[in-house]
């Protein structure tokens, strides 16, 4: 897994997450927990218990994706389900704390992935070293898992979003920073383009499946202003949906 985009808005911005994912792993509701002191919303992996995306009451927005740079070699056991290492950084005080310092040994590789109003950070494990980047939170942005797509593929696929970025605003991807906010009036024409976004491959488009053995399970879009956010999860494989919302009180 994933498809990501990231599109910042006048008051905050809409994070969509599409899950490539064995069908056996799809949940059918959003979780409202307790966690680190912190109230969260987040779809629960139906095997290991984690998540792949989460936002909390407090601003915090997280997502995984699987592996970091290249597709690694899967190597079990591991120590924890990257999964569950996505809900215990809300658990720590500080996001950079978390970068640091979250033991990550015996943890398979992945991409991690941080957003709150004003900052976007990538960490990237290859399970031996951590990568940590500052991103610019006020521009879009575009990722894809390395353990499903690999390199030529990721640029195809961003491509696509940059030509649907280019037609929305009617500017080029590389003069568009912060949207105007009639772009966002209708945050289903971003949701629109996680189901159709197409690279003329049915194996590599943005609603994939290779043959019923990984497919695109979930769409799970995240929209967050200032003072609240809402989770959207559509389950594409039993057609269930939720949405929840929640007022944000910053810690």
């Amino acid at each position: 897994m994933c498809t990501v985009t990231f599109l910042p808005t006048p008051s905050g911005f809409i994070l969509t997450h599409n899950r490539d994912e064995a069908p056996s792993r799809s949940p059918e509701v959003i979780s409202r927990v307790q966690e680190g002191g912190d109230t969260l919303l987040f779809p629960r992996d139906t095997k290991a218990g984690g998540a792949w995306v989460a936002a909390s009451k407090s601003g915090r927005t997280a997502c995984l994706l699987n592996g970091a740079f290249v597709k690694h070699h899967h190597n079990p056991p591991y120590r924890r389900s990257r999964g569950l290492v996505l809900l215990d950084f809300f658990h720590w005080p500080q996001p950079d704390l978390f970068f640091g310092q979250y033991d990550l040994d015996g943890i398979e590789p992945f991409t991690f992935l941080y957003f709150n109003t004003d900052r976007v950070v990538e960490l990237r494990w290859d399970g031996t070293q951590r990568y940590v980047k500052e991103l610019a939170p006020d521009e879009p942005h575009f990722w894809c898992s390395a353990t499903l797509y690999p390199p030529d593929m990721q640029q195809k696929r961003k491509q696509v979003f940059l030509d649907w970025l280019q037609q929305s605003v009617h500017r080029p991807p590389s003069t568009v920073h912060r949207l105007p906010s009639s772009v966002y009036r209708l945050p289903s024409s971003v949701y629109r383009l996680h189901q159709t976004g197409s690279v003329g491959d049915p194996e590599n488009d943005f609603v994939m499946n290779r043959g019923g053995r990984v497919c695109t399970v979930s769409i799970t879009q995240i929209t967050l202003t200032s003072k609240k956010f809402s989770m959207r999860y559509v389950d594409l494989l039993g057609g269930n949906r939720d949405t929840r919302s929640m007022s944000m009180s910053k810690r």
